[in-house]
């Protein structure tokens, strides 16, 4: 370029590459300094935009079978839905402790009773309880349900779902995941494989074949 223009000054020097990596590699300041790594990462960011094509599929997918999206309320005056440790926090204008939702189920289920056959939301939840790097207090997450659908008809509406976003995110039915590499050892590659129709594993047999074991009954 003969011509330049600076928006901004940068005030501090990018992190320096070690030879041989490919980008910003520490830990810690990957995910404390997020920006950071969007900047030195092009995998975190092909992760972030892979992240909201499949929500905005799953948000599609559900339109298209006639579910209906709601909003449910997230602080609750007892926690419901499932076995986890609330988060409290506190309504000042009617002096009242409130617990920030750990699922929507309830809420749902009464949509489902007053006649709203197909419901579903996708939104935030908060659980009080450990954290590591895959998991986090909060986070998001799908729940729907389906009037008058038994099990058979699930199984089916899950093959659909996840073969056809892959499809359409990924271009194909395959794709590779790469694990993390263990200390010494060279990284790994992964092919999973979403062409329908998925193999379908009775639990009992399944688990008894893998665990090499008889199970009473």
């Amino acid at each position: 370029p003969t011509d330049m223009l600076l928006l901004t000054p940068c005030l501090h020097m990018l992190p320096k590459v070690p030879p041989g990596s490919s980008g910003l590699a520490d830990k810690e300041t990957r995910y404390r300094q997020r920006y950071l790594d969007l900047i030195m990462n092009p995998t975190t960011r092909s992760t972030f935009i892979t992240r909201t094509h499949a929500i905005n599929f799953l948000r599609r997918f559900l339109d298209m079978h006639g579910f209906l999206e709601v909003e449910t309320p997230m602080m609750n005056a007892i926690p419901g839905g499932a076995t986890a440790r609330p988060f409290i926090t506190k309504h000042n204008d009617l002096n009242l402790d409130m617990y920030m939702r750990i699922a929507p189920e309830l809420y749902l289920k009464m949509l489902v009773v007053g006649g709203l056959d197909r419901v579903y939301e996708i939104g935030r939840l908060f659980r009080n309880e450990g954290m590591d790097l895959t998991h986090n207090p909060e986070f998001t997450t799908c729940e729907f349900y389906w009037a008058y659908a038994d099990y058979e008809d699930l199984i089916k509406f899950t093959e659909e779902l996840l073969s056809q976003m892959v499809l359409n995110i990924c271009g194909g039915y395959k794709v590779k995941l790469h694990l993390e590499a263990k200390l010494g050892e060279p990284a790994k590659e992964l092919e999973i494989d979403f062409t329908p129709p998925f193999r379908r594993i009775p639990m009992i047999s399944g688990l008894e074949e893998k665990l090499g074991v008889k199970i009473p009954l």
